[in-house]
């Protein structure tokens, strides 16, 4: 990988004798008279390293490393300090500068001085792409949406990401909130630790609290060795407890514990065990109702709760479907390394007409299962699961119909789908093969 410089000084021979010893060096060089053409330059190009003069005509380069420091925090800067301004070259360094030489005096230096600077830089300008890289997959860029009930909790999320204060997502489930405390804690200054995700509900009580806060060995039967625990693992970062409604309340008092104390117990220990540890908590049911009913303690949702933000059901923000629908497709085409694939119109009406009970988890399988299902480029309402076809949600109140008869015309309907094909009938309706052929033989659907 080339590298870019920029010289900044306003005397045409030193710094068109300097661009051309860097030029056969392999550098591709910029140049400019002054502080103004350098920061447009800046403006335009990626710049690896600034090599910049101190006695500027329109500015002092020491203010102007600071400034570019600020502006471009990859790029390295070099200062030319003139004779007896050794000064200059330190105070420089004290600013960002990478290092300094003395003008006429460091011939020999300039090119290890500037391979190094560039070693450096590239490094950062690495680090700076991996980290943008994140924050399309993990950070606020990942959440698709426009909808003012998405903006809304978008907008809180942002702001409290800064702090350091537990925040208590809320919503149905499937409505993305993983997806929203992964953007806080790669939007916070906790980023560069773990983000450590742990679903309550999945987990036994003993396998949970040994997993959330680790054990001795010998402990309980079976812990052979010492566990850190997820408390643990996640020190200087967040932990993310997913349906925290479903942990049991001896654990809760535990969790109470850590939030108000930043310290554990670990399984069969007897010693605390220090944390500094973001709790990011969400849940699908209404905590303020649990805790009136006995089954979640009352202090702990108020320590939760410091800064909650709801999150919308897919039905609320039908706006963003078309946004999220086309995002889905592309990634599964990609992954299928098929060609970009089109939504036809009367595809995306059919999704916006649909209830969504399972939100946006919802839609990405009922698109990866489109894509997976079409012959063609475009996606059309026939690759639709039967229920997204038929507006099953407002049946004629005025006719009725028994049971059998609608079983009958269902499997018929979704037999037709198919082409026949009974094993993908059955996966669609949610019964075995077996079950399948003894309806097919029922009905006389042969």
């Amino acid at each position: 990988m080339s590298a870019t410089l920029l010289i900044i000084d306003d005397e045409p021979r030193l710094r068109q004798l300097l661009a051309r010893i860097l030029q056969l060096e392999g550098y591709t060089v910029l140049e400019a008279e002054n502080a103004r053409t350098g920061l447009k330059t800046l403006e335009r190009e990626a710049v690896h390293v600034v090599i910049s003069d101190v006695k500027l005509p329109d500015k002092n380069g020491i203010e102007l490393t600071a400034q570019l420091k600020q502006l471009y925090p990859a790029t390295e800067i070099i200062v030319l300090t003139a004779y007896g301004t050794i000064q200059d070259g330190v105070t420089a360094i004290k600013n960002g500068a990478f290092d300094y030489i003395t003008k006429g005096d460091d011939n020999d230096r300039i090119i290890p001085l500037v391979s190094r600077a560039v070693e450096k830089a590239k490094l950062q300008f690495r680090v700076q792409q991996l980290e943008a890289q994140v924050n399309r997959r993990h950070g606020f860029d990942s959440i698709i949406g426009h909808s003012k009930a998405i903006q809304q909790p978008i907008a809180l999320a942002r702001k409290v990401a800064a702090t350091d204060a537990t925040v208590l997502l809320t919503g149905e489930t499937g409505t993305g909130k993983e997806v929203f405390a992964q953007a806080i804690h790669y939007a916070s200054p906790r980023r560069s630790g773990s983000f450590v995700a742990v679903n309550c509900g999945a987990l036994g009580k003993d396998i949970l609290e040994s997993e959330l806060f680790g054990h001795r060995a010998g402990a309980f039967t079976g812990a052979t060795r010492d566990q850190k625990g997820l408390f643990a693992e996640a020190d200087k970062g967040t932990i993310f407890l997913d349906e925290i409604g479903e942990m049991p309340l001896d654990l809760q008092a535990k969790l109470l514990r850590v939030l108000e104390t930043h310290e554990f117990l670990r399984v069969g220990d007897t010693k605390p065990t220090k944390t500094d540890v973001r709790v990011i908590a969400a849940t699908n049911r209404s905590l303020e109702q649990e805790a009136n009913a006995g089954t979640f303690r009352l202090d702990l949702y108020y320590r939760l709760s410091v800064f909650g933000i709801e999150l919308p059901s897919l039905r609320d923000r039908r706006d963003d479907i078309p946004a999220l629908a086309e995002l889905f497709a592309r990634q599964d085409a990609a992954k299928m390394g098929r060609r970009e694939i089109q939504l036809s119109p009367a595809f995306v009406q059919k999704l916006q007409q649909h209830p969504w009970k399972g939100n946006i988890r919802e839609l990405k399988n009922v698109i990866e299962r489109a894509v997976i299902l079409a012959d063609t480029s475009e996606l059309t309402p026939d690759l639709l699961p039967y229920e997204l076809q038929t507006d099953i949600t407002a049946p004629d109140p005025n006719v009725i119909v028994d049971l059998a008869t609608l079983e009958q015309q269902h499997i018929w309907r979704v037999l037709k789908h198919t082409n026949g094909q009974k094993p993908e009938a059955a996966r669609l309706l949610g019964i075995g093969l077996t079950t399948l052929y003894r309806k097919i033989q029922e009905y006389g659907l042969d």
